[in-house]
């Protein structure tokens, strides 16, 4: 069973927040005003995260759930968006659909065929299952798009010979699309390699301290674990192979002057 909370205890907890001042301050990190905007936010958001998800659960309507999950990913797409140094035209357009595209199809297969939950869009499950796989796809997708972009235009030279001398533009770019690949899987798999070791993951340790066996909470992380590598590899390379369609033409060239800098 679990332990109630207070907002009075919640408060205790936001106190913590002062070793990080006090560290900005002591050491002069200028983080002061990014951690109190931090924390403002996150506790603001997930306020308001819990009023809205309390009124779907009573709702229980998938189009209500859809709606929510499609809002989510169109934040997670733009997230990814935001953190990549280089973008092109449609960069948002193939951000979520790649986010999109991992993200639903490895909740729905999660949902329906693992869990077999009834009905498939059941808020309890769909909703934080959806955030979870949207969470890791969106770090995957980031990674992704800015090591391509960047190695497209830190190797063009490379490239542009190679496509000089006869190479379609997939043999020239296939060593850049397989290492951007590679970048948006590592955080996942280096998480999966130490999980029970070295760190417990938060999906299990909230089942544990809700009141759930601990061999039923290790099992739904197991599950959780290879759906979020699944949802990180894919996302990964959907992304990377609609950037490499944006930044390669179909006569086989590198058409890096679609790329812009972002500033900061």
């Amino acid at each position: 069973m679990s332990v109630a909370l207070s907002f009075h205890q919640v408060a205790l907890a936001a106190a913590l927040m002062l070793v990080n001042a006090l560290l900005s301050w002591r050491l002069q990190l200028g983080l002061g005003r990014e951690i109190v905007v931090a924390g403002a936010r996150m506790t603001v958001q997930l306020l308001l995260v819990g009023l809205i998800l309390g009124w779907v659960f009573a709702l229980r309507h998938p189009l209500t759930v859809v709606g929510i999950g499609l809002v989510m990913t169109l934040l997670a797409a733009q997230a990814a968006v935001g953190r990549a140094r280089r973008r092109y035209a449609r960069i948002y357009l193939d951000s979520f659909l790649s986010v999109f595209g991992s993200s639903f199809v490895l909740t729905g297969l999660t949902l329906a065929g693992i869990l077999q939950v009834h009905p498939w869009f059941e808020p309890q499950y769909a909703v934080p299952i959806l955030g979870m796989v949207l969470g890791n796809t969106l770090t995957g997708v980031s990674l992704s798009l800015d090591r391509f972009t960047s190695d497209v235009v830190a190797r063009r030279s490379e490239i542009e010979g190679l496509l000089a001398l006869g190479a379609t533009r997939w043999e020239a770019a296939h060593a850049e699309i397989a290492s951007a690949v590679q970048t948006g899987m590592i955080p996942t798999l280096n998480s999966m390699a130490v999980l029970g070791i070295v760190s417990l993951p938060g999906m299990m340790t909230g089942q544990i301290l809700a009141g759930a066996p601990p061999d039923t909470a290790v099992r739904y992380q197991i599950v959780i674990m290879f759906v979020l590598a699944a949802s990180s590899a894919l996302g990964s390379l959907t992304v990377t192979l609609l950037a490499f369609r944006a930044l390669f033409d179909a006569r086989d060239r590198l058409r890096a002057e679609r790329l812009r800098g972002v500033k900061g």
